[in-house]
């Protein structure tokens, strides 16, 4: 059984067709790269995936369970085990890079104590245990982006659903964020669905790659 499937998908928005008649399957612990040009429907994917869009057509499974079909949500974004990671990062400026982690588990219901145990943990992990009081804004673009992986890690999601957040980066730091990418995932072993229109960036990642064209997925 898939962790994640698209059954024969269609979406449209307006007169736009973002899918058209996309089925694909995600495996445990695969690193599905989904390749392309702007345009291409590689979010529109990953929003399927993520209970932030539902199929005009098709159906949309998470763990063999139906998730959403024929333009109704059937399983909530927050009930999917998925965490995901825009490419604007959506990190709240207000709030600390702890509690930017710590927001989710609160509304999760997390016990404080072992919120904070969490938090401390996964900063450890990503390397920005000496920044927990700082801003976003305080932050390189680097360090925002870990900060993003860490919030989504924290929930120790099932997969992964990265919407190419390296993309504003130069080259050589994101090369180093995607090695720690790949760290992460061994040493946590989550499922990652990453998508990108860099080439490189697609190799380096995936165990497999999926290529996109006009809602379709191109052979």
């Amino acid at each position: 059984m898939s962790l994640l499937a698209l059954e024969d998908v269609r979406v449209t928005f307006g007169h736009r067709v973002a899918l058209d008649g996309v089925s694909l399957a995600v495996e445990v612990g695969e690193r599905l790269v989904l390749l392309g040009p702007s345009g291409c429907g590689k979010t529109t994917v990953l929003r399927l995936l993520a209970g932030l869009a539902v199929p005009d057509r098709g159906r949309v499974l998470i763990g063999g369970r139906l998730a959403a079909a024929e333009g109704r949500l059937l399983v909530e974004p927050e009930q999917r085990g998925l965490g995901m990671v825009f490419q604007d990062l959506a990190l709240w400026p207000h709030l600390s890079v702890a509690g930017n982690l710590e927001l989710g588990l609160r509304a999760r219901g997390t016990p404080r104590t072992d919120r904070r145990r969490r938090v401390r943990a996964m900063l450890e992990l990503v390397e920005l245990g000496e920044l927990a009081g700082a801003r976003p804004g305080e932050l390189s673009g680097g360090q925002q982006q870990r900060v993003a992986l860490a919030r989504a890690l924290v929930l120790e999601p099932e997969a992964l659903l990265l919407d190419e957040p390296l993309s504003s980066l130069d080259l050589e730091l994101a090369r180093r964020l995607r090695t720690e990418i790949l760290r992460l995932q061994e040493r946590l072993g989550f499922t990652l669905v990453h998508v990108t229109h860099d080439p490189e960036e697609a190799d380096q990642m995936a165990t497999r790659t999926l290529r996109m064209d006009r809602g379709r997925l191109a052979g």
